[in-house]
């Protein structure tokens, strides 16, 4: 038996309107915060609740069951990345002791931002300063497309808004605290739509703003 046709509307998402295929509805809606959509059994349903606008249907409405997405930090289970993305990474010199991050464009590899080195930090903290840079760069482009970051650590530390180190503060490692203390205050002060996905390596290979140094 032929599975019937649902229309979809985003009332908040990238794009908002009637679709009518969960593909493109979900283009829109996946890692958006705070995207509003709903499914209905035909178009006129569909297009009747777009035209009401959110308030005005759930008024109307209010048993009606909706969804909101506040989902932004992904695990990618994805055969392939999202092309049209970014990507960060840190690098620590066992030796030195300096670390240094980037961030690359996902499909070409083209450098967008390099940092360091710095004396006296840590890879984990490398990672949390590219994600929190990266998410800054892509707000000040205006653009809500993915980053990835193959640190789980680093992308923890972003949903609570704050590092966990246990590196204690010395005379050299002074303006790494000062980052640190930045980006904290970015992530509180700021909101993004970017999804932030979890780069799968064991099936991408090393992530494209990876140092090359292993």
């Amino acid at each position: 038996m032929a599975t019937k046709q649902k229309f979809y509307v985003v009332w908040n998402g990238r794009i908002q309107g009637v679709f009518d295929n969960w593909r493109d509805c979900e283009k829109q809606v996946k890692g958006f915060e705070g995207a509003k959509y709903k499914s209905f059994e035909s178009k006129l349903a569909a297009d009747e609740a777009f035209r009401l606008g959110y308030q005005h249907y759930y008024e109307l409405n209010p048993s009606a069951k909706f969804t909101e997405t506040k989902l932004k930090f992904l695990s990618s289970e994805d055969s392939k990345p999202e092309w049209n993305s970014i990507a960060v990474d840190a690098a620590w010199n066992s030796v030195s002791k300096e670390m240094e991050y980037q961030g690359v464009k996902t499909d070409t590899g083209e450098l967008l931002f390099r940092r360091g080195p710095f004396q006296g930090a840590t890879n984990n903290i490398g990672e949390f300063l590219a994600l929190v840079h990266g998410l800054a760069f892509l707000k000040k482009q205006g653009v809500s497309i993915p980053i990835y970051s193959d640190s789980i650590t680093a992308i923890a530390w972003v949903r609570s808004k704050k590092h966990k180190s246990v590196l204690l503060p010395t005379e050299k490692n002074k303006l790494i605290f000062v980052l640190l203390q930045r980006a904290e205050s970015w992530l509180q002060n700021n909101s993004f739509n970017n999804p932030i996905i979890k780069w799968n390596t064991k099936l991408w290979g090393e992530i494209p703003a990876d140092f090359g140094r292993k």
